[in-house]
């Protein structure tokens, strides 16, 4: 038996630039076997196109889905989504401009799914799920001991999964609980990722990366594909970096 090694991404949120430039590092690595996105593909930002015909053209990667997914789904199949207000639009937005070739590859998109790494259970997810498998409101405050509690039943040994932007690396007696941050949404042109790594014992190492990436035309796109809500997409989840550019 030998060491198996496995990288997680998440929240890429149609930035194709930062998708990119992790997988071009990723591919560098030929130790990596497989690669687990935790949802969040599109919404945010507007390469969703060009997001998924990079995603789905992989053989070694595996999805669960997240809540601006299933937003661009919903509006896709005429019904309502989750999102409201100025959020709203822009998923309408991001719809109109889907190239629906790749809808049923996001209807085939599971909430959550397991593998197994060297006797090591994983359970991937995009965020923690109540009963109904619904998303559970962002736990602003977690703690080792909240995780257990909700993960009791879990018979994984290392829960991985995203959607608060933040890292998260816990680890109890029980399990490791995992989030590497949003790849495609920081204050900084950096992509955030983890590798994973499971030794021969059944030891786990987990190392977090950040590659550096342009994110110039990215940013100022925004602008000139006038896309709804951008003020309030490039202050709250790029920190206004694109004003960088304009002066």
């Amino acid at each position: 038996m030998e060491q198996q090694k496995i990288a997680i991404l998440t929240d890429i949120h149609g930035n194709h630039s930062a998708l990119k430039a992790v997988l071009d590092e990723i591919d560098r690595d030929n130790e990596t076997t497989h690669i687990h996105c935790l949802g969040d593909l599109i919404g945010i930002g507007h390469e969703t196109n060009e997001v998924l015909d990079l995603l789905f053209s992989r053989k070694d990667t595996s999805f669960v889905i997240g809540n601006h997914d299933r937003a661009i789904m919903d509006i896709l199949a005429g019904e309502q989504p989750d999102s409201i207000g100025a959020e709203r639009e822009h998923h309408q937005w991001i719809a109109k401009h889907f190239d629906k070739y790749f809808l049923p590859l996001l209807e085939q998109i599971p909430k959550k799914s397991t593998a197994v790494y060297n006797g090591q259970r994983f359970l991937f997810t995009h965020y923690h799920l109540n009963d109904n498998e619904c998303l559970l409101p962002v736990d602003y405050e977690p703690t080792v001991k909240k995780l257990d509690a909700h993960y009791q039943e879990s018979q994984a040994d290392m829960v991985c999964f995203g959607h608060h932007h933040v890292v998260h690396h816990f680890k109890s007696r029980e399990r490791i609980y995992f989030n590497p941050g949003s790849l495609g949404c920081q204050h900084k042109p950096l992509a955030p990722y983890a590798m994973i790594t499971v030794g021969e014992a059944g030891n786990i190492d987990v190392s977090l990366k950040e590659v550096p990436y342009d994110n110039k035309d990215f940013l100022l796109s925004y602008s000139r594909l006038q896309i709804p809500a951008k003020e309030f997409v490039l202050k709250n989840f790029y920190g206004n970096q694109h004003l960088y550019y304009l002066e």
